[in-house]
């Protein structure tokens, strides 16, 4: 019983990590305005999600590489508007 406990409060704990960064990356995409995001916290944050995913794989967790890659697919669209907007600002 306590292993079904451990491993449903570790999905439920994956499930809203990887979904907390839905809503700003929906509103990104919408509205295309990246004026108040910081390039350089999604780049660590980026890395981080990265060295989390590697370390999912070196530990053997399907867990933490599921949440932790889509944690960094939002992340990582939002990276990209805000370097795109970046690039078409100094153009």
């Amino acid at each position: 019983m306590m292993d079904f406990i451990g491993e449903s409060l570790g999905y439920l704990a994956g499930i809203c990590t990887a979904i907390v960064f839905l809503p700003q990356t929906i509103q990104t995409i919408r509205s295309r305005n990246v004026k108040g995001l910081s390039l350089t916290s999604y780049i660590i944050y980026c890395t981080g999600m990265l060295s989390w995913i590697l370390y999912g794989v070196y530990l053997g967790s399907i867990q933490m590489m599921l949440f932790n890659a889509i944690s960094l697919f939002f992340a990582a669209i939002i990276l990209y508007l805000i370097i795109q907007n970046r690039k078409s600002n100094r153009v």
